[in-house]
């Protein structure tokens, strides 16, 4: 896929552009500085206005499945969706300053926060199911790290649902962690195969490469990596401080055979606590709605093509608000809501024109009423 150059940062609402984030194939990142309540959040973007119904579709169907799923405790939260001045549909979301994109292949992660990852991110998964959405991204650049320093699932389909990509450019962004059936291009997306992509983003954490990456660069062509995933010959992790189990639990997850893996992510993550058990490590918790309390969601309508959300009509011309208090992009993010609806030439009467002519009434009454009582006039 030709390289997209990133677009220009949106105008908008009560948001002060601060510099870009990322861009990936279908959509752009950016930082911008919420002005009430004061924060910074990162806005995800698309790089034009969306005219084709079909995508408008997928948009708002990401949009909505992201606010059921943005109040799980391991799930990117997402704060408002809109469309831009310019037509382009954003999505506001909390702003994670780290990732797990690069930090395996730089240092030795320990098992036990591997496990932890690993459970939490199952637990997103499995609420992602329940709410009927298949991730179909799940790979170590998509688990971001909040402020607070724990780790959060992240992209939940723009830059594949939004994308009328064909099957080869939508895998080649995410090919080292897709399942053999998703590479044979036989399904896009199943609970399966999101087992699979897990247990090779576990397995990843661990080695500090991808399953069926090689030393050598030379040999790991996007043609080659499919070659071995589609054999999915389970290779055992080369670490003293990986237990069998654990080896077990992996490569069942990764078996080239989807009948063959966990059935849900619940199940994965339920192998991944035995592990913990297994180490005397206290469990990590399963971050699953009970049946019992949760309250149903409301379907989500996926064949909802229309424009929804907050939309500015109009941007304020500069020269307008050239002596707005805040200078440049930051001071039109925050104040372009004024209502500056006077036109030329029909501007209404302020107070103090009235007042004025009231009190020149006066003063000249009492003139002639003084000159009148000496014998001038």
């Amino acid at each position: 896929m030709a390289t997209r150059l990133p677009s220009a940062p949106p105008i908008l609402p009560g948001l002060a552009y601060i510099r870009p984030l990322g861009s990936g194939g279908f959509a752009d990142v950016f930082l911008y500085e919420q002005d009430m309540p004061r924060r910074d959040v990162a806005v995800k973007v698309l790089p034009s206005d969306v005219r084709d119904p079909d995508l408008r579709r997928m948009f708002n169907a990401e949009a909505d499945v992201l606010a059921h799923l943005s109040a799980h405790p391991s799930i990117v939260t997402v704060y408002q969706a809109g469309i831009s001045a310019d037509g382009r549909p954003y999505i506001v979301m909390e702003f994670c300053p780290g990732s797990l994109a690069q930090r395996y292949r730089l240092e030795r992660i320990p098992v036990p926060e591997v496990l932890a990852i690993g459970v939490k991110m199952a637990s997103a998964l499995e609420a992602a199911h329940r709410a009927g959405l298949v991730h179909r991204d799940v790979k170590p650049s998509n688990i971001l790290v909040t402020t607070f320093g724990a780790p959060v699932l992240a992209d939940f389909g723009i830059s594949s649902s939004l994308a009328r990509a064909t099957a080869d450019e939508v895998l080649a962004m995410s090919i080292p962690w897709s399942a053999p059936e998703v590479i044979a291009e036989d399904t896009a997306g199943t609970v399966a195969s999101e087992v699979w992509s897990l247990g090779a983003t576990v397995y990843s954490l661990l080695a500090g490469h991808s399953p069926f990456e090689r030393r050598d660069r030379a040999q790991n062509t996007k043609e080659q990596l499919r070659r071995r995933i589609a054999k999915a010959s389970y290779t055992e992790i080369a670490r003293a401080d990986v237990p069998a189990s654990l080896q077990r639990v992996l490569a069942r997850a990764m078996s080239r055979d989807p009948r063959q893996r966990h059935a849900s992510a619940l199940q994965f993550a339920e192998a991944l606590r035995d592990v913990q058990a297994e180490l005397g490590i206290s469990p990590s918790a399963l971050e699953v709605a009970s049946s019992e309390w949760a309250a149903p969601a409301s379907p989500v309508d996926f064949g909802d093509t229309e424009l929804r959300g907050p939309a500015r009509s109009r941007i304020e011309r500069t020269e307008r608000r050239k002596h707005a208090p805040g200078a440049g992009v930051a001071g039109l993010a925050r104040d372009e809501d004024t209502d500056l609806t006077g036109a030329a030439g029909s501007r209404p009467v302020l107070p103090w024109v009235f007042g004025a002519a009231i009190g020149a009434v006066v003063v000249a009454g009492g003139i002639l009423t003084a000159l009148f009582a000496t014998g001038v006039l």
